[in-house]
């Protein structure tokens, strides 16, 4: 699995990874299992180039390959439910999850529902009833909210989505551990966070994030794309890894646990 360890005077000591064989299916299900004894994890999933930018051309998409594409379908079907910014839906033109017959059956078999449902954060609650995060859907998206939106969001979206109030003492705005509790409370203990940067810089500045799945892709991309976490100010969350593995291409796939 890795060679051996080789320390300097100081005490720092650097190891080489790798892998000898291919992990294949089974083994990913293994790597990225939620912790069975959680009450709630949020786990976050992003995407970076080797110069820290999130986007190219203001998406995530062009960043990714084969096996990051595959990893993420491998952890949507993970979840019990995948939240992300309304910002980024828009932006990446989300849909409802997909999941093919055999991942339907593995989350039967999990205790989960067949489809993880999509839940939208918006402090404004205003979503064009045309976006397709609402139209190309099998299960209704969950809204998350603040308490000042969610009586118009409920008017305006109708059936096409169910809407959460989740302010704390501040009405005006969607208090993040309130909304981990609400998703908690429904059943959907393990959460996929996918981000925008600021939905990621919110929930960092809270302390909700448990563990980092982040993917480099061997790309530069020079120019002013953002982080995969923005906010007002700076935060200094320890991780630890738990793996990290690589692919043909030279992706890179580390899993990142907070430090207690």
């Amino acid at each position: 699995m890795a060679s051996p360890s080789h320390g300097d005077p100081d005490g720092t000591h650097f190891t080489l990874l790798g892998h000898s064989r291919p992990v294949d299916d089974d083994g990913l299900y293994t790597l990225y299992a939620y912790p069975p004894d959680a009450p709630r994890w949020v786990r976050a999933n992003a995407i970076i180039s080797l110069d820290g930018g999130a986007t190219t051309d203001g998406t995530s998409g062009g960043l990714g390959g084969l096996g990051d594409r595959r990893l993420f379908r491998i952890l949507r079907e993970l979840a019990d439910v995948i939240v992300v910014g309304a910002g980024t839906a828009r932006a990446e033109n989300y849909s409802g999850a997909q999941m093919t017959v055999a991942q339907r059956r593995n989350r039967q078999r999990r205790g989960q529902s067949e489809i993880p449902p999509i839940a939208l954060v918006t402090r404004s609650g205003r979503l064009d009833r045309d976006l397709a995060v609402l139209t190309r859907t099998e299960v209704p998206p969950l809204v998350l909210t603040c308490a000042d939106a969610a009586a118009q969001a409920r008017t305006q979206l109708g059936a096409a989505a169910e809407v959460l109030d989740c302010s704390a003492e501040d009405s005006a705005h969607v208090d993040p551990a309130t909304a981990v509790a609400a998703l908690a409370e429904r059943g959907l203990p393990r959460m996929l966070c996918e981000g925008g940067p600021s939905l990621m810089g919110t929930f960092l500045a809270a302390g909700l994030l448990d563990e980092m799945c982040l993917t480099t892709a061997p790309v530069l991309v020079g120019g002013s794309a953002p982080r995969i976490t923005a906010g007002g100010g700076q935060v200094l969350s320890r991780m630890q890894r738990g793996h990290l593995i690589s692919d043909d291409e030279g992706y890179l796939y580390g899993r990142y646990t907070c430090v207690s």
